[in-house]
């Protein structure tokens, strides 16, 4: 790869890993007799279900939105709209509210996410109305946007300089293009939208189920609003106290663990590609890495996969079991013939098909297809990602970046990231620039300190690659009233695949019952 190419890719490397969209039609407002719309309060924020702006959702579901302040500390800026999605429950049983969903990201809009799996969910749901909301500055509450992408352009070239002058100028961009919500985008602010969704929903309580960074979402709302804060279920637990750096070297040392635990598992599996030592089998890797950031391996199509490609295909496969016999397939295709495909596969989309899931299909008006005023921006998910990161860290600012600052911090902390893994150690190390040129954000994250809410349930998952186990131990002492429930397996977040975890967060959530101390749940169960 040139070397101006490889700091550009560098640069929006570091970018990636960190207008208002319409009301739906009103049809059902808030407030009537339907089972599970309690009535609203004759004053105050109020929801208007109707039509869902997805192509194909569940025939049950209605969307709509809800008025919360651009800024809640002065509230005269005027307001944004935060788009809600609801199921309503399907059971005869005692009615519990409202249930609030947050599947991840930062970035990562919630309203795609349960309409592609609610079935998941199908034993809350009989008591529950599930509830997902797409969060301010993400998919259709005021999506913010850079523009068309964060890359800086092939002219930015290696040095700390060059890169800073990019990255400022990018941030820049994301500025114009994001209009009046962009400084006001972060957890803090949407877990305040959060009580006031839960107001709009008549729920004296926020009843929450969170995963990944939907459990910073959940603590810091619990932090707030201690009092208002009913049942909740924190599923991958995200820090709420490490630096930028310290979180990128401890998803370094998290992701090399799961490899190390994929690489032993491969060695028990007929027809490895490394065999069944596994201390040669991560030099192996290793080695394939560093070879094909010399030398990318090139496809009959003319398609190429560098090192970094790899370690990002190698990342994104550890986040579930389930594809742990993709990759061993992708890596023994590349090891044995040279071929990028199973790997470009393993790097390829994820999100829901197009296939038609039996579920209503919203017409023409869906935003993926739309051009017009209430489109999702195509960079919506990066730019909220990168937004949301940068909102809620307070140690990068445009007042304290200098190239000289950037190039000392990166040669001191470059060998530690090498030793923890050199796979993933020099993709990490280049996120802790992701909010230079950026203001900084805020401290109230890092000051959470026992405040007072109720005793919630942690899961942490001891082969998480994104979120590691000791994250989960660091947010339960901080918060002071949690239950860690220690779950042995692997991948990203327990609830989906282990139904002992899902046992736990269900008779939580549904009944109450939440044990004193530490609980485990075995691997594979």
């Amino acid at each position: 790869m040139p070397r101006s190419r490889a700091a550009a890719a560098a640069c929006a490397l570091v970018l990636a890993s960190l207008g208002t969209a319409p009301a739906a039609p009103a049809q059902t407002p808030t407030g009537t007799a339907a089972r599970g719309e309690p009535q609203a309060r004759s004053q105050g924020p109020r929801v208007r279900w109707g039509a869902c702006p997805e192509r194909r959702v569940p025939a049950a579901m209605r969307c709509g939105t809800v008025d919360v302040p651009l800024d809640h500390a002065a509230p005269a800026k005027g307001t944004i709209k935060v788009a809600l999605a609801r199921l309503p429950a399907t059971g005869r049983g005692r009615h519990l509210g409202s249930l609030l969903l947050n599947f991840g990201g930062p970035g990562a809009p919630g309203i795609a996410g349960l309409a592609a799996d609610p079935g998941a969910f199908a034993k809350l749901g009989e008591r529950y109305d599930l509830v997902a909301f797409d969060p301010r500055g993400v998919g259709h509450s005021a999506p913010v946007s850079c523009a068309g992408s964060q890359e800086t352009g092939e002219d930015a070239a290696a040095d700390a300089a060059a890169q800073l002058a990019a990255l400022r100028a990018v941030a820049k961009r994301c500025e114009l293009a994001s209009g009046p919500v962009l400084p006001y985008v972060g957890t803090v602010h949407v877990a305040r939208d959060l009580d006031v969704v839960r107001r709009a929903l008549g729920d004296a309580k926020l009843n929450y189920l969170g995963f990944s960074y939907g459990t910073r979402l959940g603590a810091v709302h619990a932090a707030q609003f201690p009092k208002s804060t009913g049942r909740m279920v924190l599923d991958g637990v995200d820090t709420l106290s490490e630096p930028l750096a310290e979180q990128a070297l401890a998803t370094a040392r998290g992701q090399q663990r799961a490899l190390d635990r994929f690489l032993s598992w491969c060695a028990h599996q007929p027809g490895c590609v490394y065999g069944t030592n596994t201390r040669s089998a991560k030099e192996q890797v290793d080695d394939l890495v560093a070879r094909l950031d010399r030398r990318p391996l090139i496809g009959g199509d003319g398609s190429y996969v560098t090192g970094q490609d790899v370690a990002g295909s190698i990342g994104a496969a550890l986040y579930s079991p389930h594809a742990w016999p993709a990759l061993a397939d992708a890596l023994k295709l590349a090891e044995e013939h040279a071929d990028p495909v199973g790997l470009l596969q393993l790097g390829g989309p994820t999100g829901p098909s197009d296939e038609d899931d039996g579920g209503d299909d919203a017409g023409d008006d869906g935003w993926e297809e739309s051009q017009g005023p209430g489109a999702v921006p195509a960079d919506n998910a990066d730019a909220a990602l990168a937004a949301v990161n940068c909102a809620d860290d307070p140690d990068r600012s445009n007042d304290t970046a200098s190239p000289a600052l950037i190039e000392k911090e990166l040669q001191a902390l470059r060998p530690e990231f090498e030793k923890v893994s050199k796979i993933f150690g020099p993709g990490r190390l280049m996120t802790v620039l992701a909010c230079y040129g950026r203001p900084a954000g805020t401290d109230f994250i890092r000051r959470i300190d026992r405040p007072g809410a109720p005793r919630m349930l942690l899961v942490g998952t001891r082969g998480d690659p994104a979120t590691p186990y000791e994250w989960t131990e660091e947010t339960a002492r901080r918060l002071g009233s949690a239950v860690v429930l220690d779950h042995k397996g692997d991948g990203h977040t327990g609830y989906l695949t282990s139904p002992c975890v899902r046992e736990y967060a269900d008779r939580f959530l549904l009944d109450g019952r939440l044990p004193s101390g530490t609980r485990s749940c075995p691997a594979g169960e």
